[in-house]
């Protein structure tokens, strides 16, 4: 398969035109990964233009691709949201790259109330900057056509009020309901939301909350997964449902 890059400097292009990497993209491309004149790549935007084309040149500081190809990859519907609490180490960021790769089309930062790591209004900006690379770094290796963005920390009034408005599915271990159980009509445009907590698990108060909101509690088998693993388990049952796969 054909490597991958990403720009956000496309200019409406088409066959027969010249598309040129610069910066990191492009030093990723001739020095990390050593394409060469004549090698078959594909670029993106990453809000749904792809490019088929072949490298003309291929300098540290900028490789240039000759466009053979356009298709315009429509924004998926509906979505699936994932909105991941805070956790201590990297096991936030394994599940936020999972998640990627796995088709998320939005991340949410949440700072739950048993969230052990905790963003004040500095880590904030520089933790959103960091799931953002993973999740651009993944949408390369995913080769998706649309990289998922990022969104702001919320609170659990904030997922309330998403609640209102699309079909949130909070993953909790005790749950009646199964999540591969649930009938998910991919005709229905609103946001597929799933919510992960932290180490902890999600507080009684909080679920009680979302719960009055429309949430849906679900629960993935009978075995608790840990906060790195049950958003991209969530996904995959999702992507199968909605078929995706």
């Amino acid at each position: 398969m054909a490597l991958h890059f990403l720009t956000d400097a496309l200019d409406n292009p088409g066959p027969g035109d010249e598309v040129v990497l610069a910066g990191a993209e492009a030093h990723h491309a001739a020095v990390v990964r050593r394409v060469r004149p004549g090698e078959e790549v594909t670029i993106g935007d990453g809000s749904g233009t792809w490019l088929s084309g072949h490298v003309v040149d291929a300098q540290p500081q900028r490789v240039v691709v000759a466009v053979d190809a356009r298709r315009d990859v429509p924004a998926p519907s509906p979505r699936v949201v994932l909105v991941q609490a805070l956790a201590k180490g990297d096991r936030d960021e394994l599940a936020v790259q999972a998640a990627t790769e796995l088709g998320a089309d939005e991340i949410v930062p949440w700072q739950a109330a048993r969230s052990v790591s905790r963003w004040n209004e500095s880590k904030a900006a520089k933790g959103v900057a960091r799931w953002a690379a993973i999740v651009r770094e993944a949408s390369k290796q995913a080769h998706r056509a649309w990289v998922p963005p990022v969104r702001e920390p919320v609170t659990t009034a904030h997922l309330a009020q998403r609640a209102a408005e699309s079909r949130m599915l909070v993953l909790e271990p005790t749950a009646s309901a199964a999540l591969s159980a649930l009938e998910l009509d991919p005709t229905d445009a609103r946001d597929i939301v799933l919510v992960v907590g932290p180490e902890g698990g999600i507080a009684p108060e909080e679920l009680t909350r979302l719960a009055e909101e429309g949430a849906t509690p679900v629960r993935l088998g009978g075995d608790v997964l840990r906060t790195s693993t049950a958003g991209p388990a969530a996904l995959a049952v999702v992507a199968v449902a909605l078929g995706r796969w």
